[in-house]
């Protein structure tokens, strides 16, 4: 530690933490080694919306963290958003048990401990897991996040701009892998050559890249996410019937091979957010907090037009009342523009054991307020549970930076007991409108001559004459797969229709689409450098819905 009155400091601590409104309670200060109950360490409920982040090496703490102000933000009725990678938040569930060591930590915190459980709901990227499935049309997703998933450069990225702007012209609904590449395979056919010419710009060779990479997605399992009926951001903002705010846990624990996947529908989710919400400005409190958990993969070999669109996503959803929280290893994981907007730090201990990580801690204590600590000795000695704070005050200037042992979650700390999870969904009031797949009339039927089978538009009604039915999935799939033959010159492989059986589709829904953005027009267009403001899509190239608000 640096040379300084300790006594001075702690009294900072206490008075630089003292806000009006409701706050949440993260734990108590550490000065010179001492822990001071008295200076306790708050967030204030209001400043949630200016975003923060949550960093340190592994084992750390960092889930935890995310636990404690999950179940705070719960509380006071605010509903949480937050992805769980291995399962650890599944414990949100249940209450926790006491211990002797939990009674003498919380203790030493100031913790008035009650074992509780939350309001919890779990969902899963198209049904991979024991969540309920999540969906997202490949209209809605837009061009910019799906390249994001192909790994696209640039080139490709602005033909499939090409290809959703034919679509949107000739109103053709792009709801999943089928209908993408029907589209394509129009395009690049003697029969669509005139519309190719009036498009420009793509070319087959460049289609044959898109239709192996829409291939891969395909044999990856990423048919089963793409489609309907799409998730409703509306449901990330429910409450509980004792008016505690709903905590979504999005499960992951089966998709870790499909990093790139998750993290691009984080994002997803926050662009239609966007779209969507309101504006409302300042609140008491935050309508929605988003955690966002291995921030690293968002921005790992992301494109500038994506990280020009994430920027511009956290400087402006504040406004719609929406905080969000990036959890990740390192500040350095964050781009400069995007950690200058996170006005919340909880830092927990970082290592230092290479040159490398010797120069990311000296930058990590270089983004903090100037203080009485020896960040850098700090930062290499705290223990599990610990971290150094600083937060937005209400005036919008930072408290002064805080050591602090955190507060401990009053739920259970890992994986809920078996069986919890399933009990949850089958209660859930989304799983009947989410569990089964809808194959609605769409690109593919358009392009193909096909018309939609009754249960895809309805009852008949008397008097009238029953459309032909739609094909079968397997005869859907393999047009599909016929197209990309005649472009891509060799056999596709086998589609997930010929290795499983599927189930048959019920009736749509109302499509939710509306008008287009035209606030956020320009800043789409540099944002995924497309030319002509018809291609703009939105803050991500994502399609629009009717709002339910």
């Amino acid at each position: 530690m640096v040379d300084h009155d300790g006594a001075a400091q702690v009294a900072d601590i206490t008075s630089g933490y003292v806000f009006d409104g409701p706050t949440l309670h993260l734990g108590a200060a550490l000065v010179d080694g001492t822990l001071h109950t008295d200076a306790q360490v708050r967030l204030p409920l209001a400043m949630m919306n200016r975003h923060g982040l949550i960093a340190g090496a592994t084992g750390t703490g960092k889930t935890v963290t995310l636990q404690v102000l999950a179940e705070q933000l719960s509380a006071q009725g605010v509903p949480v958003f937050l992805s769980d990678i291995k399962g650890d938040l599944t414990g949100l569930t249940s209450p926790g048990t006491a211990s002797e060591r939990l009674a003498k930590r919380t203790a030493g915190v100031g913790q008035d401990w009650t074992p509780t459980g939350f309001p919890v709901e779990f969902l899963t990227l198209g049904g991979d897991g024991d969540g309920i499935p999540v969906r997202a049309t490949i209209t809605s997703f837009g061009p910019l996040l799906l390249s994001r998933v192909m790994d696209l450069n640039e080139t490709q990225e602005s033909s499939l701009h090409l290809v959703f702007h034919y679509a949107d012209k000739n109103g053709l609904e792009l709801y999943n892998l089928a209908d993408l590449r029907a589209a394509i395979g129009f395009l690049t056919s003697d029969e669509g050559k005139d519309a190719l010419a009036e498009l420009g710009g793509l070319s087959k060779a460049t289609a044959g890249v898109i239709l192996r990479e829409l291939v891969t997605l395909e044999a990856q399992g990423m048919d089963a996410f793409f489609g309907e009926p799409e998730f409703d951001t509306a449901d990330l903002l429910r409450t509980a019937s004792d008016g505690r705010g709903i905590i979504t846990s999005l499960e992951l624990v089966t998709v870790q091979q499909k990093p790139r996947l998750f993290s691009t529908f984080l994002m997803w989710l926050l662009a239609d957010l966007f779209a969507e919400l309101p504006e409302v400005g300042d609140l008491d409190k935050p309508r929605l907090v988003f955690f966002l958990d291995e921030a690293h993969l968002l921005f790992t070999g992301s494109s500038k037009a994506f990280r020009e669109s994430i920027q511009a996503t956290v400087r402006l959803i504040r406004s719609k009342g929406v905080g969000i929280f990036f959890v990740t290893q390192t500040p350095k994981d964050i781009p400069g523009e995007v950690l200058g907007q996170l006005a919340n730090r909880v830092q927990h201990a970082l290592r230092a054991f290479t040159p490398d990580d010797a120069k990311a801690l000296r930058a990590t204590v270089s983004t903090f307020p100037m203080s009485p600590y020896d960040l850098e000795e700090v930062l290499t000695s705290a223990g599990i549970g610990e971290a150094v704070v600083t937060v937005m005050n209400e005036r919008g200037a930072p408290s002064p930076v805080a050591w602090t042992r955190l507060r401990s979650p009053e739920s259970t700390m890992g994986r809920a007991p078996e069986g919890t999870i399933p009990a949850v969904v089958a209660s859930s009031p989304l799983l009947d409108r989410y569990s089964t797949p809808i194959d609605s009339h769409s690109a593919y039927e358009e392009l193909t001559g096909r018309r939609p089978s009754p249960e895809a538009r309805g009852p008949v009604s008397a008097g009238t004459t029953a459309p032909a039915p739609a094909p079968v999935p397997e005869e859907r799939d393999a047009e599909a797969r016929r197209i990309e033959e005649d472009i891509l010159g060799v056999p596709s492989p086998p589609s997930r229709s010929d290795r499983s059986d599927r189930s048959d589709r019920p009736s749509t829904k109302d499509r939710r689409r509306g008008p287009d953005n035209n606030e956020m027009a320009d800043l789409a267009l540099k944002a995924a450098g497309v030319i002509g403001k018809e291609l703009a899509r939105g803050l991500f190239g994502t399609g629009r819905r009717k709002r339910r608000w």
